[in-house]
């Protein structure tokens, strides 16, 4: 680092994404959650010349169009939707203008890591709180806080949920602080906290259209929420950077929502592909924690987290090792299409019979 970086940023442990190799086309890519499938054909077809022409001009800083398609499509008012740069552009504003010191924080020990980062780079009281032994997450630990809290659900890296009951109560025991449902991997089986956002209004339910969309590269996340909070971070958005959703994005985002079905089948398919997986993985003696996301997180036993990230790496399968202590005989890995899910249960299979030897 520069010596003219100021103290308060000189500590900051930032995060780490999963690796995105030059060469991608020589691996099966299973470490960063995108989807094994393409956008929608409507997509494609949206991302056209005359799209391209257009570029010159700036986008529209309100996505109204996009705001309109997406609110229709979750039962919700326009004014009750936000538009950001990727869930963690909105991720880091609710750290900015709902937490600080009169309002620390609370969020899993073990989830997404950016929440740590956005804390230490908000200078945020969070509470860490700790996963129960089999790695699900106790709502009742949440009730009655009064802080701001933040939770993934499903949670990452574990895949395990909260159900909306649960939720419900912790909405209900913090009525004067802001609760934050973080569903990235809502699509693959779990639900959505989204019609509560009508009855409670202080909460906000943020998704991507990185996953289940297939649109990790086109960076959109968004909000639902009582507009008093859509406001905010309205308020803080045009306060930074107005035009961070640029047009192209937004036209594909556009036809993504109108071809809402055939995103709906994928989520099915890599459901299907997650349970066969798992199946896979028992009969070879992996503990596997039950997943409602596109991923799944294992354990083996026989051989090391990390020797097993390693050595499907040299095989050119990527998986995700985390080094927590507390998690570092796991490893995440995403569902990819039978074919690639096949290779990598082929390479997992060669390298426990190796270790045996």
């Amino acid at each position: 680092m520069s010596r003219f970086l100021i103290g308060r940023y000189r500590d900051i442990e930032e995060y780490t994404p999963g690796e995105q190799p030059q060469n991608m086309d020589q691996f099966i890519k299973l470490n960063t959650n995108e989807s094994p499938y393409p956008p929608s054909p409507g997509v494609i077809r949206a991302l056209n010349s005359e799209e391209a022409a257009k570029l010159r001009l700036y986008c529209d800083p309100d996505c109204g169009e996009l705001t309109k398609k997406l609110a229709a499509l979750y039962g919700v008012e326009p004014k009750n939707v936000f538009f950001s740069n990727g869930s963690d552009d909105i991720l880091n504003f609710i750290f900015m203008i709902f937490c600080g010191e009169e309002t620390p924080a609370a969020f899993p020990a073990i989830s997404y890591g950016f929440y740590k980062v956005y804390a230490q780079l908000h200078r945020v009281d969070a509470v860490k709180i700790p996963l129960k032994e089999d790695f699900s997450i106790d709502y009742k630990d949440y009730c009655g806080l009064g802080r701001t809290i933040i939770i993934a659900n499903p949670n990452a890296p574990t895949g395990q949920t909260l159900s909306l009951p649960e939720i419900e109560e912790i909405l209900k025991t913090n009525p004067e602080n802001v609760v934050v449902i973080d569903e990235a991997y809502v699509d693959f089986g779990a639900d959505s906290a989204v019609p509560l956002t009508k009855k409670y209004d202080n909460l906000l339910v943020v998704q991507t259209f990185s996953k289940s969309r297939s649109m990790a590269g086109a960076r959109l996340g968004f909000a639902i929420g009582n507009e008093s909070l859509i406001a905010d971070l309205t308020k803080i958005k045009y306060s930074t950077n107005p035009y961070n959703i640029n047009r192209l994005t937004q036209a594909a985002a556009c036809a993504a929502i109108d071809e809402d079905d055939y995103y709906k089948e994928n989520g099915r398919k890599i459901q299907d592909c997650r349970n066969y997986t798992v199946e896979k993985l028992e009969t070879m003696g992996f503990d596997i924690i039950p997943s409602k996301a596109n991923f799944i997180f294992i354990k083996n036993e026989q051989i090391d987290g990390e020797k097993l990230y390693v050595l499907l790496k040299e095989r050119k399968i990527l998986i995700r090792h985390f080094t927590d202590p507390q998690i570092a005989q796991y490893n995440r890995v995403t569902i990819g299409t039978k074919e690639q899910m096949d290779a990598f249960l082929k390479a997992v299979e060669e390298i426990l019979r190796e270790e045996r030897k």
